[in-house]
């Protein structure tokens, strides 16, 4: 059985956290930061949690993990 490619794109975008859950960063936060309110801002500093519905794509994705 031949290995299994990753895929770069989703190994740029996602990481696993230590429980084997995947996190993103969120879209919006590179520019045209000054008409977003300082909540806004910080919401978009922290990252994402994957919905589950998204699970099964990411292992296809993602064979080995990251």
């Amino acid at each position: 059985m031949p290995k299994l490619k990753t895929r770069k794109c989703a190994a740029k975008r996602l990481k696993m956290t230590g429980t084997g859950k995947f996190r993103h960063n969120k879209a919006g936060a590179r520019h045209l930061m000054t008409g977003k309110g300082a909540k806004r801002k910080r919401r978009l500093g922290q990252d994402g949690a994957i919905s589950s519905a998204e699970k099964s794509r990411i292992k296809v994705a993602l064979p080995y993990g990251l």
